[in-house]
């Protein structure tokens, strides 16, 4: 497969099989199994030229067999939409595959032959990654293309997604001042983005496209369904529908009209997650399956007495009332039906600075708690 570099500063966009048809409507869904096994909207938009960024290491398929040691299944670290992720090991100078345990470790995501996330999406995440540098993207350093192998080699974040910490079984509970750090940090990075000239949408922010290192700094993953905002005099983007289930924005899903409004409903829907430890779409709420956290959790929101009800059981009430109080009024605004009534990622991001965690709270391990930065 021909790569084709370019310095275009308009970077591309990516799309996929079509899930879900705003034309049509909602009464026309296919099941995809896809996005971490989550129900997923998908769009059919025609491809568009894409270039690779000559920033990236462009690795042969055999360097990236001997980094990963052939793709053992013991080097793999997790699998999505896109397909598997496996540990690898370089040379920290030379990106040289060398033997495990030594030079730097390594993601290597290698794409399913059967993938619904394809070239185009492949693509997008190579030319926005490959061009955007923040403390809160997560670090793309190469690729592979060759014939039908396609694959992404990233920095490894050891704790992996915000997904499994908040809602795995068994995994060590994030205490709230790390959870509002997070929150911080995903307001950063959406921020960086929305500012940048082409204002660049994320369109797919979910825990578990939410990275977090050893200290639980949180950095944006997965670019593959990103693409350029409004310019000009336009208003919008108009696309089909793409992201996931219970985080896209309702009039998006409704029109595909694209914003960066847009992203700030997903990042409401992501701290009440945090705040409430309970997934977007899922049988805890009081409406099982059928019942969003959204609606589930709306009715509390606007109530300073009765928004202390969402929050997570297992905090056992160590954190600050205050500040949960904030944190619930600022999702409500980002969740706001109106487009235009919704606060703006740098907005957010001021809140949230403001929210501090209380000085009694005790019994955390320091491995877990961090200042905000």
């Amino acid at each position: 497969m021909g790569i084709l570099f370019c310095k275009s500063a308009k970077l591309a966009h990516a799309s996929s099989s079509q899930f879900f048809d705003p034309k049509t409507g909602p009464g026309n869904k296919k099941m995809e199994p896809v996005h971490s096994h989550k129900q997923a909207f998908y769009d059919n938009s025609s491809k568009s030229n894409s270039c690779v960024h000559s920033n990236l290491k462009s690795f042969t398929f055999n360097d990236l067999k001997n980094a990963t040691r052939n793709f053992r299944a013991d080097s793999l670290l997790g699998e999505g939409g896109f397909g598997y992720v496996f540990k690898g090991w370089i040379d920290e100078n030379t990106f040289a595959p060398c033997k495990p345990g030594s030079g730097m470790v390594v993601a290597v995501k290698k794409l399913k032959p059967e993938s619904f996330q394809g070239h185009r999406e492949w693509l997008a995440e190579v030319n926005y990654l490959g061009q955007l540098h923040h403390e809160n993207l997560v670090r793309l350093i190469g690729y592979c293309s060759e014939l039908d192998n396609m694959l992404l080699v990233y920095e490894v974040m050891t704790k992996g997604s915000l997904e499994n910490h908040l809602f795995k079984k068994g995994v060590q509970l994030i205490p709230w001042a790390t959870r509002m750090c997070i929150a911080v940090d995903v307001a950063r990075g959406l921020s960086f983005l929305h500012g940048l000239e082409a204002n660049v949408i994320y369109r797919d922010l979910k825990a578990s496209n939410i990275l977090l290192d050893s200290d639980f700094n949180a950095k944006l993953s997965d670019f593959g369904l990103a693409r350029d905002g409004p310019s000009g005099d336009r208003t919008h983007v108009s696309t089909r529908v793409i992201g996931t289930m219970g985080y896209a924005a309702p009039e998006y899903v409704a029109s595909g009209h694209l914003t960066p409004k847009n992203d700030v409903y997903s990042f409401g829907v992501v701290l009440l997650e945090l705040l409430s430890g309970k997934r977007a779409t899922g049988d805890e709420n009081a409406g099982g399956v059928d019942e969003t956290l959204v609606e589930w959790a709306t009715p509390f929101l606007s109530d300073n007495r009765r928004v202390l009800r969402i929050m997570d059981t297992r905090l056992g009430g160590q954190y600050s009332k205050k500040g949960a109080q904030t944190a619930a009024a600022l999702a409500l605004r980002c969740l706001d039906v109106d487009p235009k009534l919704r606060p703006t990622m740098n907005e957010v991001l001021a809140t949230l600075e403001l929210v501090q965690a209380p000085k009694n709270v005790t019994n955390k391990s320091s491995e877990q708690i961090r200042q905000c930065r």
